[in-house]
């Protein structure tokens, strides 16, 4: 019986995808997601950030597990999981940063938003 995994990744074994895709791709994607928020750059960069990372962990796979070098799908599902890892990554820092920088200005809600402090202001005395 052929599994959705099979079908993603060729046949490739579980522990490889789980290795390089999940661990070391997702970690790159995390701290590059990090990165670019930190660099206060808007979050599309993020996006063609993550097209060589997908490309070189397609490579590893090929190299060290002698997975399929051109998988249209194992491509596109890497590219998908560190998009979105790398976007989440982003956001939190961006959170981070927004509340850190300015907190007179903004407090944190949540791990991934924040929101402005509503100030009263009194022209009476």
């Amino acid at each position: 019986m052929e599994t959705y995994l099979d079908k993603l990744y060729a046949g490739e074994a579980i522990g490889a995808v789980i290795l390089v895709t999940g661990l070391l791709g997702g970690g790159a994607a995390w701290l590059t997601g990090r990165a670019v928020a930190t660099s206060w750059q808007a979050p599309w960069k993020v996006v063609f950030a993550m097209v060589p990372l997908a490309a070189a962990a397609r490579f590893i796979h090929f190299a060290l597990f002698h997975g399929n070098l051109i998988s249209l799908t194992s491509f596109a599902c890497d590219l998908g999981l560190f998009v979105i890892l790398a976007l989440f990554a982003w956001r939190a820092t961006s959170a981070a940063l927004m509340t850190r920088q300015y907190p007179w200005l903004y407090v944190r809600v949540g791990l991934f938003g924040w929101r402005k402090i509503e100030q009263e202001y009194s022209l009476s005395r």
